[in-house]
């Protein structure tokens, strides 16, 4: 029975094809599983990216912005002007921190810069490339940490990284990597729900840096947290910051947090929200909290402040000491002027006795 099968004119045929075709050596189809001795035939390089300035084996960046301007449309027809007229440069492995009253335009700035929405006029650049959309050398840190609930810290982390077609191992050796560099190693396995709020927004952070941005932008990353744990998250970002050699445009309400982490911070108008000041910041890195103490804080403190008198949100010093409104147009004199002479306090009634 066998022997009638093997001497069959069919089977023979395929032998000889398949003989033939190994002889020939010819490349396996594109649509075929290669065997484990021959490699697949690569049929089209991939496309090589342009090179870029390097630090070590970390590409760098710059953000150039230009004449940038957003608005929005509104129910009375009438466009909401966020932005106006934003300029600005941050050179690579830079931090600058923006501040600014409520509704000038900070959140939506960050959002122009990552291509997460289209500009109205001007340019947003990245080492000379106009960014016309979501870019892959930016990472995004929001105010929320947007975790997946259905997901572990290591696979919210890896998100990116599938989204890219990397393999499953590779993710969870990125995803590894990066929660130990948020101190979070321990806590791969725990989901969102397991995390407290400063836990769920280190692996937020770890997220982001999951493609190895050039750039990283937070938006109030630490707002939800209270003072204590605030300090000791900015902190953590600097020593990220030192580890992975990227660019960093961060928006926050303390004027504290920025002189800390930044060495510049640009001070944005009402709305629309264009750059009154850029004012730099003197302090000398590695960064320690205890430097938060010293003169060049508070006269930095200073600057930005008297930038940010007259905002929606900030009372101008006149406003703040209760003056008339008729002082408020004289700056330069004496902010107690005018508030009234203090009644005499004599508690032995020496005046009245005369």
């Amino acid at each position: 029975m066998g022997e009638g099968r093997a001497a069959r004119p069919g089977r023979a045929r395929a032998e000889r094809r398949l003989t033939r075709r190994r002889g020939a050596r010819r490349p396996w189809p594109a649509c075929r599983r290669p065997t484990p001795d021959r490699a697949p035939v690569r049929l089209h390089a991939p496309a090589r990216r342009p090179a870029r300035p390097e630090t070590g084996d970390r590409p760098l960046a710059s953000i150039d912005v230009a004449d940038l301007a957003r608005s929005f449309p509104t129910a009375t027809g009438t466009p909401l002007v966020a932005l106006d007229g934003v300029a600005f440069r941050v050179p690579e492995r830079q931090v600058v921190a923006i501040v600014g009253p409520n509704g000038c335009g900070k959140s939506t700035l960050l959002r122009l810069v990552g291509g997460l929405l289209p500009v109205d006029r001007g340019t947003v650049s990245l080492d000379g490339t106009p960014v016309v959309g979501p870019d892959p050398r930016v990472g995004f840190v929001f105010q929320e940490s947007r975790l997946m609930p259905w997901r572990d810290a290591a696979a919210n982390v890896a998100f990116p990284l599938e989204l890219a077609g990397r393999s499953a191992s590779e993710r969870l050796a990125r995803a590894r990597e990066l929660l130990a560099l948020v101190g979070l190693a321990e806590f791969a396995g725990a989901r969102p729900h397991q995390l407290s709020g400063g836990m769920r927004q280190r692996v937020a952070i770890a997220r982001a840096l999951a493609l190895e941005p050039s750039v990283l932008l937070l938006d109030e990353p630490f707002s939800a947290l209270d003072a204590l744990t605030r300090e000791r998250f900015g902190v953590e970002l600097l020593r990220i910051w030192q580890e992975t050699a990227t660019t960093i445009l961060i928006v926050t309400h303390s004027v504290s947090e920025a002189i800390f982490l930044a060495d510049r911070v640009l001070v944005l108008s009402p709305r629309p929200g264009q750059v009154v000041a850029d004012i730099p910041v003197n302090l000398p890195r590695p960064r320690r909290l205890s430097m938060l103490d010293t003169a060049v804080v508070s006269v930095t403190a200073a600057a930005i402040r008297a930038n940010l008198a007259g905002a929606a949100d900030e009372p101008a010093p006149e406003e703040a000491w209760g003056l008339q409104p008729a002082l408020a147009a004289s700056r330069g004199r004496d902010p107690l002027e005018g508030v009234g002479v203090p009644a005499w306090f004599d508690p032995f009634g020496r005046e009245g006795g005369a």
